[in-house]
């Protein structure tokens, strides 16, 4: 159920915030060399382009850049009926969602929160599918315990003691965006994610990140930028177009984050951060409005985020003092990682509070990802998306990239 919301919302009308976007402009493959992407450079108002390799010409001694560490599962299975229909399940949430670690190292059996192609075909019965390994065959069961009209609860189950997160990397397939219209293929296994990906658990990249190469990260250290990580796995909502004429209609999916003490403490004694990818950005948000809330009630022990509740929060607290309060509760309660979750929804109106810069591909129209865009630089967003239309740039996820700088 959505949150109410103010008035902000429900005066955003999302037919503003659309544009058009030739099908030839969507990059289907990314390129050959992952920082030889176009850089775009939005500063001021003003729009100057580069090549991503050059990132840390453009940033400052001692700036810190946010990035999401998360790593894509393979999490497309298809399973054969005896009658040859072809049933695939995406899973997208562990059904026990607080714990991405256990569930994908749980053997012979595990549950999780999917989506099915094809259920039509899938009335009854248990699915099977033998896989192929080097220590023998695998039989592989999935079972459907409930279903409601967006989603299903699938139990899995199979034969050998191997971890579920094998079992994806054996016979899994990467859940590319519905965008590219492709099938995957084994190029997308290592482009689809990020040289620094490392917790599993997105069933989508956080794109941003898919230009950085060990040469841009050394570029960085050389000239003393800072880089520290923070982990939200993305979901299948990603993707999900906001199909309300109001933007307070559109729903948002939870995800789940977690960000070590060491961020924390990075984060409160730097104010010049740079959030490489919305996902950063929203998890650095998220923060903020979680330690308010634990500022108004030290004793809350469920730390989530709804959708409107940053717009309805009362209190006045700079970042860092935010960053301070998190950190106290982390050592109240013997915690060294913070974990939470978040729906929260950034648009048009909405104060930034963490990061002076952005780093972020070209979003779809219509997207809640260019609504964020727009509460970062404004209305200039127009001007920067049809600079990018205008001078060949590449769009969406395997697109190339822009580097904004928050308007003031």
């Amino acid at each position: 159920m959505i949150q109410n919301t103010s008035p902000l919302q429900s005066k955003i009308s999302i037919s503003e915030y659309d544009y058009d976007l030739p099908d030839s402009r969507i990059a289907k493959y990314p390129l050959e060399e992952r920082d030889n992407s176009k850089l775009l450079i939005y500063r001021e108002g003003v729009i100057a382009e580069d090549i991503f390799l050059n990132l840390p010409k453009h940033l400052f001694a001692n700036d810190l850049l946010v990035v999401n560490n998360t790593r894509v599962i393979h999490s497309r299975l298809f399973f054969q009926k005896p009658t040859g229909a072809i049933i695939e399940i995406f899973c997208l949430e562990p059904y026990l969602p607080s714990d991405y670690l256990f569930a994908l190292q749980s053997t012979r059996s595990c549950t999780w929160v999917c989506f099915a192609g094809n259920l039509k075909k899938w009335k009854e019965g248990t699915l099977k599918k033998e896989i192929e390994t080097p220590q023998g065959k695998i039989l592989l069961e999935a079972i459907k315990k409930e279903q409601s009209v967006n989603q299903l609860i699938i139990e899995f189950r199979w034969d050998k003691e191997i971890t579920f997160a094998q079992i994806l990397e054996l016979t899994g397939e990467t859940p590319i965006p519905p965008y590219l219209n492709r099938n995957s293929e084994d190029i997308d296994k290592e482009r689809y994610q990020t040289v620094y990906s490392l917790r599993e658990g997105s069933v989508a990249a956080p794109t941003a990140g898919l230009h950085f190469t060990g040469e841009v990260f050394e570029r960085l250290r050389q000239k003393d930028i800072s880089t520290t990580e923070v982990t939200l796995h993305v979901g299948a909502g990603t993707f999900k177009p906001v199909q309300t004429e109001s933007v307070s209609e559109h729903e948002m999916h939870s995800e789940f984050f977690s960000v070590s003490a060491k961020t924390l403490e990075l984060l409160k004694n730097n104010s010049e951060v740079v959030s490489v990818g919305t996902t950063s950005l929203r998890t650095l948000e998220s923060l903020y409005w979680l330690a308010l809330k634990i500022w108004t009630n030290p004793d809350i022990t469920h730390s989530e985020l709804g959708q409107w509740e940053p717009y309805s929060l009362t209190g006045n607290i700079s970042y860092p003092d935010a960053m301070e309060i998190l950190l106290k509760h982390m050592a109240k309660n013997k915690m060294d990682t913070f974990h939470a979750k978040t729906k929260i929804m950034i648009v048009p109106g909405y104060e930034i509070r963490s990061a002076k810069a952005l780093v972020t591909n070209f979003h779809q129209p219509k997207s809640t990802l260019l609504l964020l865009v727009s509460a970062f630089v404004g209305s200039d967003w127009k001007q920067i998306y049809s600079y990018a239309l205008a001078n060949d740039f590449r769009f969406l996820s395997y697109g190339d990239s822009s580097l904004l700088f928050r308007k003031k």
